[in-house]
């Protein structure tokens, strides 16, 4: 009940950003209720129900980690005087925003179900016309029934997953202990006990130093898949034929060369705050100026807030570049080959998640900078200043992470251009 009255009062941007965590949410359920009704419409085909449900932790992936920033950046659930008084800590704010954010999924679920059992025509006659027969028969198996337990269990995935996440994501961690010497009455000094630590109130961003240390495991990563789709891809053939036709099927992809690509993701992703740090030292290396100086320092401090996200990015944006490239090798002028329904669904899905992922980011880093920001208006810096230095923030992300992206995307399809 706290999550609806919090929902009804809150903001319009807010209730945007708990729409959008809805219908990434619905796009996960209904891809993974797709799956569902493949297996129920083909059971002697495992390999590919299970490859269905395989690719769909992807989308999965996406709205999890679109679920946590919006839980992060929705000040509904912060910490406050109101919260304090009726006996809402940091862990229970905490809770609460796992609550809101899993109750948003929840409602997603409902309306994936209802558009999937419409479209098979288990509500009647769809307005599509196909339903039931055609290419829904074989992609969402009309006319077969579905299992009441897999059913449900597939639609409690998203919220449960997505809950636990954001619980954990969110849960508020004390700061390391500091302990300050003191003297004593003839100066003598000595160590006292550790300070009791605070227990922050609400999420913190990682520290510059530590935003950065992941930069190495993020490389040895992607290194490391990089290696294993080239290897797994000796005996591939140079043009798959069914790439992402349809979303599950590994005919044409060996396991080495999604588990590569796999790995190569999760490593841009990982390096993405540390990426985002270098390129702040970058801007203020040297003997830099105001603008230099301010653009720099303000990238590396908002490292751990942005890096994911943009991290993601990059990992959307060499994917896209290569299965585009692939497959205009692979269908040539006629455009004989052309993503499925449910591959575009799902494309669509992640790159939605990703781009408002990535501008919740921004806002929760903006409004995190905003005691610096009105104390240089107060020192007189004009806001010129400020937009020139949010402009060359943007310039050197991409001048820095476009040419990764660009040789990231052509390694991986190197393989396939034998």
């Amino acid at each position: 009940m706290l999550s609806l009255r919090l929902a009804r009062g809150a903001r319009p941007s807010v209730l945007l950003r708990r729409s959008l965590v809805t219908v990434a949410a619905a796009g996960a359920s209904f891809l993974l209720l797709s799956a569902l009704g493949f297996a129920s419409g083909h059971p002697d085909d495992s390999q590919g129900a299970v490859g269905r449900l395989l690719w769909c932790l992807v989308p999965l992936a996406a709205t999890v980690q679109l679920a946590i920033a919006v839980g992060r950046a929705d000040p509904s659930t912060g910490p406050g005087p109101g919260f304090a008084a009726a006996g809402v800590g940091p862990a229970r704010a905490a809770l609460l925003a796992a609550v809101s954010m899993a109750a948003a999924c929840a409602l997603g679920g409902v309306l994936a179900l209802l558009v999937f059992l419409h479209l098979r025509g288990d509500l009647g006659d769809s307005w599509l016309g196909w339903a039931g027969s055609g290419a829904a028969g074989r992609q969402l198996g009309g006319g077969r029934p579905l299992p009441l337990a897999g059913t449900v269990t597939l639609l409690a995935v998203v919220p449960v997953v997505v809950g636990a996440a954001c619980a954990a994501g969110l849960w508020p961690r004390p700061p390391r202990a500091v302990h300050q010497p003191v003297r004593g009455p003839r100066g003598a000094r000595r160590p006292t006990a550790p300070a009791r630590p605070t227990v922050v109130t609400g999420p913190v961003a990682p520290r510059p130093h530590q935003a950065a240390s992941g930069l190495p495991w993020g490389i040895a990563l992607t290194a490391a898949g990089l290696a294993l789709q080239a290897y797994a891809s000796g005996n591939a053939p140079p043009l798959p034929d069914a790439l992402l036709a349809v979303p599950g099927r590994l005919g044409g992809n060996p396991p080495g060369v999604v588990g590569g690509w796999a790995l190569a993701a999760l490593g841009l992703v990982l390096a993405g705050p540390g990426l985002t740090h270098l390129c702040g030292r970058l801007l203020a290396v040297g003997r830099p100026g105001v603008l230099r100086l301010l653009a720099g320092r303000m990238l590396q401090q908002e490292a751990g807030l942005i890096g994911r996200p943009v991290g993601a990015l990059c990992a959307l944006a060499a994917a896209g570049f290569t299965v585009l490239e692939l497959y205009g090798r692979a269908s040539g002028p006629s455009g004989a080959h052309a993503f499925g329904p449910l591959t575009g669904l799902g494309t669509a899905l992640v790159t939605l998640c990703a781009a408002a992922t990535t501008l919740t980011a921004v806002v929760e880093a903006r409004s995190a900078r905003e005691r610096t920001t009105a104390a240089l208006v107060r020192l007189g810096a004009p806001a010129r200043l400020l937009r020139g230095a949010a402009a060359l923030r943007a310039t050197a992300l991409l001048a820095l992470l476009a040419p990764l992206v660009w040789v990231v995307a052509h390694l991986t399809a190197m393989p396939f251009h034998r």
